[in-house]
């Protein structure tokens, strides 16, 4: 239980690794940066983060939960959101909610400013998570996201 009852977003320390993606993935991550704010208060039943994407970066590959309703926020910025095949742009004030088993989402920046957003999803174990355009399933178990190929091979 964290002790901790207030602070400054922006001052808590990004996280260290910037992607839990297998390696062949992650470097598609570069130019995104999480701080966990949830972590300091020693949430467990949801996560929240303040990320930003500088130019060119997006958020996540795109992707589906099976148990994981997901928000975001847009703090700062200009972001695309793509959901399915439809896109929307996204300004400060603007905000958008995934259901589990939806469509897939992920946001991109393609402006030449950086994008800061609030993102917010449960942490419910068993979560499954489809990855359309990329041969990659996760599947969170005991805490912790196991990534395979869709043939169940493991990376």
């Amino acid at each position: 239980m964290s002790d901790t009852i207030a602070i400054q977003a922006a001052d808590v320390t990004p996280r260290s690794k910037p992607s839990n993606y297998p390696t062949v993935f992650a470097a598609r991550m570069a130019g995104r940066i999480k701080r966990q704010l949830g972590d300091v208060f020693g949430l467990t039943n949801f996560g929240v983060n303040l990320t930003s994407l500088q130019p060119g970066a997006v958020s996540a590959l795109h992707h589906v939960h099976s148990r994981q309703d997901e928000f975001i926020y847009i703090v700062e910025g200009e972001a695309t959101l793509v959901v399915g095949d439809k896109e929307a742009i996204l300004q400060p004030g603007m905000c958008a909610g995934f259901k589990a088993g939806g469509l897939p989402h992920h946001l991109e920046n393609r402006s030449a400013a950086s994008v800061l957003y609030v993102e917010i999803g449960d942490r419910s174990e068993g979560d499954e998570v489809a990855y359309p355009a990329d041969d990659l399933v996760a599947v969170r178990s005991g805490g912790i996201w196991e990534f395979r190929h869709r043939d169940g091979r493991p990376y």
